[in-house]
C-alpha cells in the first residue's frame, strides 16, 4: 500500500524542485560546463528544517573547498603513478572519514565533502586520459566548485525565504517535552510510598532525548526564527537537563533503601519535604516563586543530621539523599530560570547573560576511536582497490566503481552494521537504473528548452521528494532518485549513449558492492562488543578522575557520561531483542548509571580535598584505590574488593571525627554514595568496626605527625 504524502511533505518537495530548477536555470545562463550538478546540490542540501539547510549549506561550501584544493594538490602530483594515486586517495578518503567519525555533530559534514568531493570531481575528469591535462586540473575544481556552491545557495535561498520551516520549534517543543518528563519522574520516585525500581528505562530515555537534542540544536545559530537568539541559554539548559540523570537515580535508589529498611518508612517530616519538593517542580517555569526554592534549601539543611564519631550508616545515608536533593532544587531552579530567559528571547529580545552562559562543548561527547578506525581502513582499502581495478581494466566510465564506493562507505559509516543498508542501497541502485536510462537516453534528448525540461523531470522528482522529508523513506529513495540525477551528469559530458550509459550502470553496481563487501569484512561489529567498549570507555574516564590533581567541572563529566547512557540505551535495547541478556558487555552496563554516580561523587571529593588537607584528612587513597578498581575493569578479586570497602569505611570514620564540619558533611555525603553505589550489598557502616579497623592499621604502620598549618593566604 502506497503512502500518500502529507501537505507538509508536499511542500518541501516543492521548494525542494524549485531550488533545484533555478540552479539549473542559473548555471545554464552562467555558461557553466557541468549544469547538472547544480540541481543534484540543491538536493543533497535540502533539509526540511531552514536552519539545518543553512548550517548543512555552511559545512558543505567548506567541505568542497576543502576537496577542491585537495584535488589542486593531490592529482597533478601522483596522477602518473598508478599504486601510489590509489594509495593516496584511499588514505585521503579515510582520514576524511575518521575525522568526520570524531565530530558527531553535523559539522562532521565538512569533512564527509572534503572527502568524496574528490572522488566525485576528479575521477569523472580522469574517464579518459588521453584528453587529460594536469594544467586544467585547477579549471575542472573551479568549475565544479562553482556548480555545487551556486546549488548550495540556491537551496538555501528558496528554502529560507519560502514558507521557512524553522527547527527553533521542533527545539522548544522537544525541550519543553523532556522538561514535562522530568517533571513527572520527579514526582514518581519523590512522592512513590513504596519500593518501585522501574524508572531507570525511563531514565535511558531521558538521556537519549537530552543527547538528540544536543546535536540536533547545533543547527539553531543558523535558523530563522527568534530561538536563534537563545541558543547558548538552550545549551545551557541541556546541561542541567543532563545533571538530572544521575540526581533522580540516586534520589530514587536512596528512597528504595528507606523504603526496604526495617521501619519501611522515611521519618514524618521528611516525606512532607519530599512531597512539597514534588509538587513545587511539578508548577513548572511560570507558576514558581524563586522564594521557594530558598525555602525548600533551608528545610533540606534543617532536616540532614548532623554527622559525629558515633553516627551510623543511615545517618550517612541521609547525608547523602539531603545533598541530592540539595543539588535537585538547584538543578530544576537552572532549568526553570533558563526556560524564562527563553521566553525572553522568543519575543525578538536578547536576554542580558546570554552569552555569559556557560555550556559545555559538543566535542566531549563519546566516539569510537577504534570503531572510526576500522570505518576509516575499510573505506581506504575499498577506494584501493577500485582504484587499481579501475586503472588496470583500461575501462573509461570505470571511474563511477571508486567514486560510488567511497561515497556510500562514508555515508552509512556511523551505523553500528553497515552491511545490511549498503545491501539495500545496492539494491535500489539497481532499481534506478531503467527510471535513469529512461531520462538519459528517450526524456532529455528530446527536451528543446527549458520550460520543457523542467516539465519533463517535475512528475519524477516532485514526487518522489516527498519521501525525502522522513528518514525512514529518505534512506531508500535517496539511492533511486539521487542514482537518477548523478546520470543525468552525462549529459554534460556528452557522453549520453547506450554504451556509455550501460557501463557508468555496471561501474556503480561494482562501487556499491565494492563499499558492502569491504565494510562486511573490516567494519563489523557485535552488539556486545559495542557496549563492552561504550562501558570501559566510560570506566576510563572515571580511572582519570582517580587520578586527576584538579577537579573537573561536574558538569562536563555529567554531560559527557549521560550521552554515554544515551549510546548505551538502544544498544541494550537491540542486545534485549536479540537474546543478548546474558553477555559481559549487557551485564555490565546495566549498572551503568551506578557507576555514573560514582564518579560525581569523585568528583565532588577532589572538590573538597585541598579544604580537609588543611585539617589533615585526606580522600587520595579512597580516589587511588578506585581508579584501580576501574582501571581493571570492576574485576578486583576479592581482597582487593574488600580492601576498598575497608578503606571507604575507615575514610568515613576519619570524615565523622573531624572538626570542619561542612567540609565534612559534603564529604561523608558522597563517600556515603559510592560505598552505596559499589557494594550495595553490603553489610552497613558500623562506628565500631570501623574504628576497629582503623586502630588494626595504626598498629601496623607507624605514626606520621601531622604537618603545622600553614598560614591563610587571600
Amino acid at each position: 500500500m502506497i503512502n500518500i504524502p502529507t501537505r507538509d511533505e508536499f511542500i518541501f518537495s516543492l521548494k525542494c524542485f524549485a531550488a533545484a530548477m533555478l540552479a539549473l536555470y542559473l548555471a545554464f545562463r552562467i555558461g557553466l560546463p557541468r549544469p547538472f550538478w547544480a540541481p543534484l546540490t540543491a538536493y543533497v542540501v535540502s533539509q526540511p528544517m531552514a536552519g539545518a539547510v543553512r548550517s548543512k549549506a555552511v559545512y558543505r561550501v567548506t567541505g568542497t573547498v576543502i576537496g577542491a584544493l585537495a584535488i589542486v594538490i593531490l592529482i597533478p602530483t601522483f596522477v602518473n603513478y598508478t599504486g601510489l594515486f590509489a594509495l593516496v586517495i584511499g588514505g585521503w578518503f579515510g582520514f576524511c572519514l575518521f575525522m568526520s567519525l570524531m565530530d558527531r555533530t553535523p559539522r562532521a559534514y565538512a569533512f564527509l565533502l572534503g572527502g568524496y568531493t574528490v572522488g566525485f570531481v576528479a575521477m569523472p575528469a580522469m574517464a579518459d586520459m588521453t584528453a587529460f591535462s594536469i594544467s586544467s586540473i585547477f579549471d575542472v575544481a573551479v568549475a565544479r566548485s562553482e556548480e555545487i556552491i551556486l546549488g548550495v545557495l540556491c537551496s538555501t535561498v528558496v528554502h529560507s525565504l519560502v514558507l521557512p520551516k524553522g527547527i527553533g520549534d521542533i527545539i522548544l517543543q522537544r525541550l519543553d517535552q523532556v522538561l514535562d518528563d522530568g517533571q513527572q519522574w520527579v514526582k514518581n520516585i519523590l512522592t512513590a510510598r513504596q519500593a518501585e525500581t522501574g524508572s531507570q528505562l525511563d531514565l535511558n530515555k531521558l538521556a537519549l532525548a537530552i543527547t538528540e537534542l544536543r546535536i540536533m540544536s547545533t543547527h539553531l545559530p543558523y535558523d530563522t526564527t527568534n530561538v536563534r537568539w537563545t541558543t547558548n541559554i538552550v545549551r545551557s539548559m541541556q546541561d542541567r537537563f543532563s545533571v538530572l540523570v544521575p540526581i533522580l537515580s540516586a534520589v530514587e535508589d536512596r528512597l528504595h533503601v528507606f523504603h526496604t529498611s526495617n521501619s519501611g518508612k522515611l521519618p514524618e517530616e521528611w516525606q512532607k519535604l519530599l512531597d512539597d519538593i514534588a509538587e513545587w517542580i511539578t508548577r513548572g517555569a511560570e507558576n514558581t516563586d524563586p522564594g521557594d526554592a530558598i525555602r525548600l534549601r533551608r528545610r533540606i539543611d534543617r532536616f540532614t543530621p548532623s554527622i559525629n564519631g558515633e553516627s551510623h550508616w543511615e545517618d550517612m545515608l541521609l547525608a547523602n539523599l539531603s545533598s541530592e536533593l540539595y543539588r535537585l532544587v538547584d538543578a530544576c531552579e537552572d532549568c526553570f530560570d533558563l526556560r524564562r530567559k527563553v521566553n525572553i528571547g522568543l519575543k525578538g529580545e536578547m536576554p542580558p547573560s546570554e552569552m555569559r552562559e556557560t555550556k559545555v562543548s559538543t566535542m566531549t561527547l563519546y566516539v569510537d576511536r577504534r570503531l572510526a578506525l576500522s570505518s576509516a581502513f575499510a573505506t581506504a582499502m575499498s577506494m584501493i582497490v577500485s582504484c587499481l581495478f579501475w586503472a588496470a581494466s583500461g575501462w573509461p566510465t570505470g571511474f563511477a566503481a571508486p567514486m560510488m564506493a567511497g561515497m556510500y562507505c562514508m555515508f552509512f559509516s556511523t551505523f553500528d552494521n553497515p552491511v545490511p543498508i549498503l545491501k539495500s542501497q545496492f539494491f535500489y541502485t539497481l532499481m534506478s537504473s531503467p527510471v535513469s536510462g529512461i531520462y538519459l537516453l528517450w526524456l532529455l534528448p528530446s527536451a528543446h528548452s527549458f520550460e520543457m525540461l523542467v516539465l519533463l523531470l517535475a512528475p519524477f522528482l516532485i514526487w518522489f521528494g516527498t519521501y525525502l522529508a522522513k528518514p525512514a523513506t529518505a534512506v531508500k529513495v535517496i539511492p533511486f532518485m539521487f542514482t537518477v540525477l548523478a546520470t543525468l551528469t552525462m549529459f554534460d559530458m556528452g557522453s549520453a549513449n547506450m554504451t556509455s550509459y550501460i557501463n557508468s550502470q555496471i561501474s556503480q553496481a561494482i562501487g556499491v558492492g565494492s563499499a558492502a563487501l569491504f565494510m562486511a569484512i573490516f567494519r563489523t561489529a557485535s552488539v556486545d562488543s559495542l557496549i563492552q567498549r561504550l562501558v570501559h570507555s566510560i570506566w576510563n574516564d572515571i580511572t582519570k578522575l582517580g587520578e586527576a590533581v584538579k577537579a573537573p567541572s561536574a558538569i562536563a563529566v555529567t554531560v559527557k557520561m549521560v550521552d554515554g547512557i544515551s549510546l548505551l540505551a538502544p544498544r541494550l535495547a537491540l542486545a534485549t531483542k536479540t537474546g543478548g541478556t546474558k553477555n559481559p558487555g549487557f551485564v555490565a552496563a546495566t549498572n551503568i548509571l551506578s557507576d555514573l554516580r560514582v564518579g560525581l561523587n569523585m568528583t565532588r571529593l577532589l572538590r573538597t580535598e585541598t579544604k580537609l588537607e588543611r585539617h589533615h584528612m585526606s580522600v587520595r587513597p579512597v580516589l587511588e584505590r578506585l581508579a584501580d578498581y576501574y582501571r581493571q575493569g570492576k574485576k578486583s578479586q576479592d581482597a582487593a574488593t574488600e580492601e576498598l570497602l575497608r578503606e571507604i569505611d575507615q575514610t568515613l570514620y576519619r570524615m565523622a571525627n573531624t572538626e570542619s564540619r561542612l567540609q565534612q558533611n559534603q564529604a561523608i555525603a558522597a563517600l556515603a554514595g559510592i560505598r552505596r553505589d559499589l557494594f550495595p550489598d553490603a553489610l552497613p557502616y558500623s562506628p565500631s568496626t570501623a574504628g576497629d579497623r582503623k586502630k588494626d592499621q595504626a598498629k601496623k604502620m607507624p605514626e606520621i605527625p601531622p604537618e603545622p598549618d600553614k598560614p591563610a593566604t587571600r
